[in-house]
């Protein structure tokens, strides 16, 4: 993957952030350093930072990695009252 001037400012940008936010120390030299702050992204409760994250992912091309969830989560998740059924 070519690194763009684009590219670069947003990970200067969001390596900022997420050392702020998340304590992070992500070196833009390291190799799968755009694949952490993507996975940081994530993890992140700020709304621009995930934005930032996504703006990443469609400059570089890498999509994060979706988070896993625990049993408890998943079980929560689909048995979630959703309204009434139709049909």
């Amino acid at each position: 993957m070519e690194l763009t001037k684009a590219v670069l400012d947003c990970m200067q940008t969001l390596r900022r952030r997420l050392r702020e936010e998340q304590g992070v120390d992500i070196r833009l030299s390291q190799p799968g350093s755009i694949k952490q702050m993507l996975d940081a992204c994530c993890k992140s409760e700020s709304e621009e930072t995930r934005a930032l994250g996504e703006k990443l992912s469609s400059l570089s091309g890498i999509q994060p990695t979706p988070p896993v969830l625990s049993e408890e989560q998943l079980v929560a998740q689909y048995m979630r009252y959703a309204g009434p059924l139709r049909g």
